[in-house]
């Protein structure tokens, strides 16, 4: 029974763990070698399909663009259009702001997610036996020393980039719209404020640590919203898997449902970041 424990425990942390690459002190390490190198550690897998993804998705959008045309659509045409119409109907709902910017995020971040939340429907198994076989077969490497996340979304360090991007487009976008004085006086004279300027004087740093906390917690809650949903679903995909040649019929059902979940946690990332553009380019508080 012990046995049984270790080798399902095993299983799982083999598969929640990122392939690494850092720089030590002796020259460039990877995975194991890098458990004490810090900060800067990259997890590749998730660079590597991440950007594999997001250069899937300009090949596919540049390529209905060039053949995109007045006359009937294809069926191709067609799907392009109606996800760009759809993004486009909720940043025009959503969005009350005038920005040539807005659409276009909200197409790519809508789109990059969906895909990289999509790569959670193969069995979770496949691409990381390829690559442990890649590693044995071409390198000499122990399989079980080969690590890949094929799923972006359920590294957190991925989640929470996309989150500090939209963080700093929110800063960018009130400074642009209220100015840095505009932007200044929205956290220290609101929600709290008085005529009196000494009853003022000592509501400022109130007014400051509550607009800070509210601040920082919106990317803070779209990290861990998507980081949360992704890794809760892999980690049931990876349970799923620990049950040997059955997997594929149970994969299959969760995956029906799960299916929801990819889509649904996509479009909230992309309406929370219009929701909050939007709440950073109003001139109201």
């Amino acid at each position: 029974m012990a046995a049984e424990e270790v080798t399902l425990s095993s299983h799982i942390q083999h598969h929640l763990t990122n392939a690494k690459m850092c720089s030590t002190d002796a020259g460039i390490e990877f995975n194991k070698a890098c458990a004490d190198s810090g900060f800067w550690t990259w997890h590749v897998d998730t660079l590597a399909w991440s950007i594999g993804l997001g250069l899937i998705f300009l090949w596919i959008f540049r390529g209905a663009a060039k053949k995109a045309h007045t006359g009937v659509p294809g069926k191709f045409q067609c799907f392009i259009e109606m996800i760009v119409e759809y993004v486009g109907d909720n940043v025009r709902d959503t969005y009350h702001g005038k920005s040539k910017l807005i659409a276009p995020l909200a197409l790519t971040i809508f789109v990059w997610v969906f895909l990289m939340n999509l790569m959670d429907l193969i069995p979770v198994d496949f691409l990381p036996a390829f690559a442990g076989w890649v590693g044995e077969t071409a390198f000499g490497m122990d399989s079980h020393d080969v690590y890949m996340k094929i799923v972006p979304t359920t590294d957190l360090n991925m989640t929470a980039g996309l989150a500090i991007g939209v963080f700093l487009l929110m800063i960018g976008y009130s400074i642009r719209i209220k100015g840095i004085g505009g932007f200044l006086a929205e956290l220290t004279l609101h929600p709290f404020s008085t005529k009196n300027k000494l009853a003022m004087v000592f509501l400022i740093p109130c007014n400051l640590l509550l607009e800070l906390i509210s601040l920082i917690a919106k990317p803070f809650s779209l990290a861990l919203r998507l980081f949360g949903n992704l890794y809760a679903g892999e980690m049931i995909f990876i349970l799923i898997g620990a049950v040997g040649l059955m997997q594929l019929p149970l994969h299959f059902i969760w995956a029906a449902f799960h299916i929801l979940v990819i889509w649904l946690q996509a479009f909230v990332f992309m309406m929370l970041t219009i929701v909050y553009l939007s709440m950073a380019s109003s001139d109201n508080h």
